[in-house]
């Protein structure tokens, strides 16, 4: 009786081993279904495409859609930064508009299609050539100042150089009367002194503008910048921000699109050789193939110099050298493409980066008052939008068509072999 006692017992146990066993085997699997299942799907370049044109499209709306409805300045929160030293209400408008048009405007210039991306950019472009007239109309609430201040005369640039980046899109749709208010308000700018910086590239490019479309421009302003700007070339890519050289971003926000954008008119109206534009734009390459290896594995970037909080404008001469087609040896489009978008989810997606209402608040990655400048307030910072210049290629190219691709950084921390770097004599 006992051994039939402990034989039943080790039946039992027997028995509850045998259903454990198949409990933790049936929880492996489907813990490894579940797993499986959550893999991250492959992200092609069209997705890679969406995000970006969604990301733009967010971050342009608010304002370019208050300039539409005539309540920008009802509209745009007025946040500035620690110690800000400008004059609020007179610039921040300006610097948002400006800095707005500018970004978007290769985005602006493809041909009009039926997808969920075309009305997209029908509806920035549509909404943005409602807005305009009242911007320079000196009745209008919304008439931006370009009359006083320094300020001014770097967002006047921007606008400039988006009619530039767009004229068939953004300068030739609008009426005769807001064509010169444009103009008069840009001539308006000579009567102040530009900084011995960038800041003459500013005006610079505004009077280049001024050129391309026929109208009576300073050349001085033009060659002063363009000699300038070639006596503070430092080598291997890198331009001086004036006599002396600063280790941040101004290469890629100002100095070297500017510099090619103006050298470019400066050769269409014989004011300058091919052979000056070739050098800027080999200059430009190599500066955006130096960005590239900026770019951590994890799509990161160094947090150096000032202005840090007009984010992915840092990547400006990469992403126009993408839309150039221009990228140097050893860069491709597909590495590029998945290097900034890397960079762009960092900060884009980071809570903070908006506010409640869709715009853009002082930071780099979030909301981060304390990393804004003096000089920094909530127009500042559609900077932004410059990185988005490679979004003006059209769906079909390769920049968008190839597979997902490690990029440098990437490749050379996973073991991979990458391309060595040495400077550049031009």
């Amino acid at each position: 009786m006992k051994y039939l006692a402990n034989k039943q017992i080790a039946g039992v146990f027997m028995v509850i081993l045998l259903l454990l066993f198949a409990a933790i085997n049936g929880y492996s699997q489907n813990r490894k279904h579940t797993l499986l299942q959550k893999q991250p799907a492959v992200i092609s370049g069209a997705d890679d495409r969406k995000y970006w044109a969604e990301t733009l499209y967010k971050i342009a709306y608010p304002v370019v859609h208050s300039i539409a409805m005539g309540t920008l300045k009802k509209d745009m929160p007025l946040e500035k930064g620690p110690g800000y030293g400008l004059n609020l209400e007179k610039v921040t408008y300006t610097e948002a508009v400006g800095r707005t048009m500018d970004g978007i405007a290769p985005w602006l210039a493809l041909p009009d299609d039926t997808t969920e991306e075309g009305q997209l950019r029908k509806t920035l472009r549509t909404d943005l050539l409602k807005g305009l007239p009242s911007l320079v109309n000196p009745l209008d609430s919304q008439y931006l100042n370009f009359r006083s201040e320094s300020q001014p005369i770097v967002d006047a640039a921007f606008i400039a150089q988006a009619f530039l980046r767009a004229p068939a899109q953004l300068w030739q749709p609008l009426d005769n009367a807001t064509k010169q208010g444009f103009i008069t308000e840009f001539k308006s700018l000579r009567n102040r002194k530009v900084p011995y910086s960038n800041w003459l590239l500013f005006s610079g490019i505004t009077e280049a503008f001024l050129l391309s479309i026929g109208e009576q421009a300073d050349p001085l302003r033009i060659d002063i910048a363009f000699k300038k700007m070639n006596e503070w070339y430092v080598g291997d890519g890198m331009y001086m921000d004036g006599p002396k050289f600063a280790m941040d971003y101004y290469n890629a926000y100002v100095i070297h699109p500017m510099m090619v954008d103006m050298v470019k008119v400066m050769v269409e109206k014989n004011m300058a050789k091919q052979d000056d534009y070739d050098i800027a734009l080999k200059r430009m390459v190599r500066y955006a193939e130096l960005q590239e290896r900026m770019i951590s594995p994890e799509g990161t970037y160094p947090v150096i110099g000032r202005s840090l909080t007009y984010r992915t404008a840092a990547f400006q001469p990469l992403s126009l050298v993408a839309l150039l087609q221009k990228l140097p040896a050893g860069v491709s489009p597909a590495q590029t493409r998945c290097a900034l978008t890397k960079v762009m989810h960092n900060i884009f997606d980071m809570p903070g980066t908006f506010d409640a209402n869709g715009w853009l608040q002082l930071g780099l990655a979030g909301h981060q008052l304390d990393m804004a400048d003096t000089y920094t307030s909530t127009g500042s910072l559609y900077m932004a939008t410059l990185g988005f210049m490679a979004l003006g290629l059209p769906a079909n190219n390769e920049f968008w068509t190839a597979p997902a691709a490690d990029w440098t950084a990437k490749k050379a921390w996973g073991g991979q072999g990458v391309k060595k770097d040495y400077r550049v004599d031009y």
